[in-house]
C-alpha cells in the first residue's frame, strides 16, 4: 500500500508541474465560477475585458435574493468549492472552509457532529434531551439531531451557513445561526453525471445522479452515493475494524408534480447508512503532574502516587500513530437515516406564493468505541481488566410541519409569514464493559468474554427517553419607502410553545423513575435596518434574538434538568461590489450577550470491570459575552484567476462557575471557538488542448482552543491546505458525455494536530487525545451527459 501511495502522490506532483507552465500559456476563456455568465467575445483589436464575480442566490429570508442584497453575515459553500475541497461530508468542512463555522466530532466519533457559529458550540448535545445550538435544514427540513449529520452528500446545489441568532426565521436552537443545505432539483430533461475515484487509504468513491426525461406533468431525479476510506490507524487485533474508517452510502429519489404554471410539488425521500470507526486516542504524555511512579506490577498504588505503564504502551504527543498499541476490539458504528419530504407551492398571483413543507425523519444508531486500550482509564494492574468499550444505542423519529407565505405588497412592502409544528420522541442507551485482561507482568493480555458486550447481555450505565413538542407562529416584513428606496426597514417576530420531557429509567444498571418536564414560552424579535449607499454598497444594521432549549443529562446520576440558554445579538454589517463587479468585500462585526449557558462538567469514574462518564450540565451565572469580526472577500484578477479570502475573530468570556462534582467556582471555555480563523483560496481556470485545465488551492489557519466547557487546557493550533487539479470539458464522441480528469488532496502537506485533548486522567494515566485525519489523495473521473 505504501508503494502505491508514493506512486499515487509522484503522479499528482508530476501533473501539476506540467500541466502549470502549459496553463500559463494558455488562451483565457470566461467561465470562472460556477454559474458565471460568459463574457462577450472581443474584437480582435481590443484587450480582454475581465469577467465579473457572479451574483449569489440565497434563501436565508424564505426567498431567493442576491446574497450582497441581504442584510445578513452569510457564507456560501457551493457545488464547484464542494467538489474543489473534495468535500463528501459535513465532516469535511472541518478544515475550516468557513471560519466561522467550526465542525468536530463528538468525542472521537464519526456518528455524531458537533457544529458551532459564533462561539455557540455545544459540547455534549450527543443525548435524548440535549439541543443543539446551530440548526441544520436540509431543503427547509430541520435535522434535530447531531447524529447521522456525517452521512454522505446528495447532490448539493449550496451550502448557506448563517451567522448569528436566526429566532425569527429559523426558530428554535439557531441561536448560533444556520446551516442550510439545498439540493438540486429534477429538471424534467434528461441529463445524468457519473464519479468514480480511487485514493490512498483504500478509499474509493463514485456517484450517480440522473434526471429522467418528464412523463406528462412528472420529473424524476435519482441520487445515489457511495463514500469509503479505510483505517488510519491500524488495529493490531486480527479481525477486527481498524480507526478513522468509514463506508457511506446514500440515495434518494425526486419526483416533481407540475400541473399547472402555479402549482409545484415535489417529493423526496431518502435513506442512507453510515459505517464507521471513531478515531484512534493516543496517550500524549505521562504523569504531566510530576507524581512518584510505582511499579507497573505494585499490588496498590499509594495517594500522590501514579501507576508506571506497561512496556506494551506507548506515549506519542507528536504524531498521529499508524498501529495501535494494544489490539482490542472493535467493530462498525452503524448510523441509519430515512427521510420523507412533501414540498407543496401555489402562487394564485404574481405577489403571493403559499408553501408547505411536511416531513418525517428517523434515525436508528449503534456505537462502538473502543479507541484508547490502555490510554485512558480504567489504569489497572497484574491480571486487571482495562480498555473501555464504549456501547450505545440512540433511536430517534420526527415529524414537521411548516406553512408559509411569502409575496409582496405593491412595490414598497416583501413579507414572510408561517406555522411551524415540530415533533420528536428520542431514546438510548449506554454500556461500557472492559474487552482486555493484563497478564501479571504486563508484556501481554487477553480479550474477554465478548457476552458483555452484546445487546442484551449488557451491564447498562444509562437509559433515557425524551419527548419534545415546539409550535410557532412568525412573520417578518421589509419595507422599503418610495420617497427613500435606498432605505429597508425589516422587522419581524416569533412566538413559540415549547414543551419538553424525559424519564431517566435506568442508572448504573438500576432501574430508576427520574423525570423533567419544561414548558417555555417566549418571543422573538429581528429588526434590521439596510440602506444602499449606492447601487453595489449596501450597509445594515442588526438586532436579533435566538435561544437553545433546556432538558436534562441522561449522563447524570440524577437526571438533573437545565433551563434554556438565551442570546441577544447586535450586528453592523457592510455588503459591496468594487470595480465593475471584479472585487467583493463583505464584513460584519457583533456583540453578542448570552444568559443561562449550558455548561458541561464530567467525572470519570470506574465501577467494576465498567467505566462511567458521568456529566452535569449547569446554567451558567450571568451573561457570556461574545464579541467577533467577519470579513470575507473576492478578487477577479482575471479572467483565469480568483481569489478568495475570509476571516473570522471571536472573543468568548464566560462568568466562572461552580462545578457540582467539588462545589468549587471555576473558569469555564467555549469548546471549539479559535479566536482567530482564517481561510484562502485560489482558482484557475484556462482552455488546455481543446479543454479546460482548472486548479484549485485553499489553505486553512485556526488558532489553538479548548475542547471542554471545564479545561482550560487547550488544542493545537491547525493549518491545512487542500489542492485539486484537473482537466475538464474533454469532448468524447458526438453527443457524448464531457469528461472531466482531476487529481485531489485534502491536508495536502499532512500537517498533524491534536484537535481533541483530554486532561480528565492526568492524576491516573496522562493526557489523552486525538489527532486530525492525515493527507488523503486519489484521481477522479466525472463524466457529464
Amino acid at each position: 500500500m505504501r508503494s502505491r501511495t508514493k506512486l499515487r502522490l509522484q503522479l499528482l506532483l508530476g501533473t501539476a508541474l506540467v500541466a502549470a507552465p502549459l496553463s500559463a500559456m494558455a488562451q483565457p476563456v470566461a467561465d470562472v465560477s460556477a454559474g458565471a455568465p460568459a463574457a462577450q467575445p472581443a474584437a480582435e483589436t481590443a484587450d480582454p475585458q475581465p469577467t465579473g464575480l457572479a451574483d449569489i442566490v440565497v434563501t436565508a429570508t424564505k426567498r431567493e435574493t442576491n446574497l450582497q442584497d441581504t442584510p445578513i453575515s452569510i457564507s456560501v459553500v457551493n457545488a464547484q468549492a464542494l467538489e474543489d475541497r473534495h468535500v463528501q461530508s459535513l465532516m469535511d468542512l472541518a478544515d475550516g472552509a468557513v471560519p466561522s463555522l467550526r465542525v468536530a466530532t463528538f468525542e472521537a466519533r464519526q456518528s455524531a457532529l458537533t457544529i458551532g457559529i459564533r462561539g455557540i458550540v455545544p459540547n455534549d448535545a450527543n443525548q435524548p434531551a440535549r439541543e443543539q445550538g446551530v440548526g441544520v435544514y436540509v431543503d427547509g427540513v430541520y435535522l434535530a439531531r447531531q447524529h447521522g449529520l456525517a452521512a454522505a452528500l446528495l447532490d448539493i446545489e449550496r451550502v448557506e451557513v448563517l451567522k448569528g441568532p436566526q429566532g425569527t426565521l429559523f426558530g428554535r436552537n439557531t441561536e448560533g445561526g444556520a446551516l442550510s443545505l439545498v439540493t438540486k432539483k429534477p429538471t424534467g430533461e434528461f441529463g445524468m453525471r457519473a464519479v468514480a475515484g480511487i485514493g490512498n487509504l483504500d478509499s474509493y468513491n463514485s456517484e450517480l445522479h440522473v434526471n429522467f426525461p418528464a412523463l406528462g406533468d412528472f420529473a424524476f431525479k435519482v441520487d445515489g452515493v457511495i463514500s469509503v476510506q479505510g483505517p488510519v490507524t491500524e488495529n493490531i487485533l486480527p479481525g477486527e475494524e481498524g480507526f478513522g474508517a468509514y463506508d457511506r452510502r446514500g440515495l434518494r429519489f425526486q419526483t416533481r408534480w407540475t400541473p399547472t404554471d402555479n402549482f409545484t410539488a415535489d417529493l423526496a425521500a431518502d435513506i442512507g447508512k453510515d459505517k464507521n470507526t471513531p478515531f484512534y486516542s493516543q496517550l500524549l504524555n505521562f504523569n504531566p503532574n510530576g507524581l512518584t511512579v510505582v511499579p507497573w506490577n505494585s499490588a496498590s498504588v499509594p495517594g500522590g502516587s501514579i501507576r508506571g505503564l506497561s512496556p506494551l504502551v506507548q506515549v506519542e504527543g507528536s504524531k498521529r500513530m499508524t498501529r495501535a498499541d494494544i489490539g482490542v476490539p472493535q467493530q462498525w458504528s452503524v448510523d441509519d437515516t430515512r427521510g420523507v419530504d412533501l414540498h407543496l407551492s401555489y402562487r394564485p398571483n404574481d405577489s403571493l406564493e403559499l408553501r408547505s413543507i411536511t416531513a418525517y425523519r428517523d434515525l436508528d444508531v449503534e456505537q462502538y468505541d473502543n479507541i484508547a486500550g490502555a490510554h485512558r482509564p480504567p489504569v489497572t494492574g497484574p491480571n486487571g481488566k482495562f480498555s473501555r468499550y464504549s456501547l450505545a444505542g440512540f433511536w430517534q423519529h420526527q415529524f414537521s410541519q411548516e406553512f408559509q407565505a411569502v409575496g409582496s405588497l405593491g412595490d414598497s412592502i416583501d413579507y414572510v409569514g408561517g406555522l411551524f409544528y415540530f415533533k420528536e420522541t428520542v431514546s438510548d442507551d449506554a454500556a461500557t464493559p472492559s474487552t482486555n485482561q493484563w497478564n501479571s507482568d504486563g508484556t501481554g493480555y487477553t480479550i474477554l468474554d465478548p457476552t458483555p458486550t452484546i445487546r442484551g447481555f449488557r451491564s447498562i450505565d444509562r437509559a433515557s427517553t425524551a419527548h419534545a413538542e415546539s409550535k410557532a407562529v412568525y412573520g417578518q416584513g421589509t419595507w422599503t419607502p418610495a420617497s427613500m428606496d435606498a432605505l429597508h426597514l425589516t422587522l419581524g417576530g416569533r412566538y413559540t410553545w415549547d414543551d419538553k420531557d424525559g424519564l431517566l429509567y435506568t442508572v448504573n444498571n438500576q432501574a430508576t423513575n427520574y423525570t423533567f418536564k419544561s414548558s417555555v414560552n417566549r418571543f422573538d424579535p429581528l429588526v434590521t435596518v439596510a440602506y444602499d449607499l449606492t447601487d453595489k454598497v449596501n450597509v445594515y444594521a442588526k438586532y436579533s434574538t435566538g435561544y437553545r432549549a433546556g432538558g436534562a443529562s441522561s449522563r447524570s446520576l440524577t437526571y438533573r434538568s437545565f433551563n434554556p440558554e438565551e442570546v441577544k445579538a447586535y450586528e453592523l454589517g457592510l455588503k459591496s461590489d468594487w470595480f465593475d463587479n471584479r472585487v467583493r468585500l463583505n464584513a460584519a462585526v457583533y456583540a453578542m450577550d448570552r444568559t443561562d449557558s449550558q455548561i458541561d462538567f464530567s467525572l470519570v469514574t470506574v465501577i467494576g470491570a465498567s467505566t462511567r462518564n458521568t456529566l452535569e450540565t449547569i446554567n451558567a451565572p450571568g451573561t457570556t459575552k461574545i464579541r467577533g469580526l467577519e470579513l470575507e472577500g473576492q478578487f477577479q484578477v482575471n479572467e483565469n484567476l480568483r481569489l478568495s479570502a475570509s476571516y473570522a475573530y471571536t472573543d468568548a468570556k464566560i462568568p466562572d462557575t461552580v462545578n457540582p462534582f467539588n462545589n468549587q467556582v471555576q473558569k469555564v471555555f467555549i469548546a471549539f471557538t479559535p479566536p482567530n480563523a482564517a481561510s484562502v483560496a485560489a482558482d484557475w481556470n484556462s482552455p488546455f488542448m481543446g479543454a479546460t485545465f482548472k486548479a484549485h488551492v485553499d489553505a486553512n489557519y485556526a488558532d489553538a482552543t479548548q475542547a471542554f466547557d471545564q479545561f482550560e487546557l487547550k488544542n493545537d493550533s491547525s493549518f491545512i491546505v487542500n489542492a485539486r487539479l484537473s482537466v475538464a470539458d474533454i469532448q468524447t464522441t458526438p453527443g457524448g458525455p464531457e469528461l472531466e480528469l482531476a487529481l485531489w488532496s485534502r491536508n495536502l502537506f499532512d500537517e498533524a494536530y491534536v484537535y481533541r485533548r483530554d486532561p480528565s486522567n492526568r492524576g491516573t494515566l496522562g493526557d489523552y487525545g486525538n489527532f486530525n485525519a492525515p493527507r488523503t489523495f486519489g484521481i477522479e473521473l466525472r463524466a457529464n451527459y
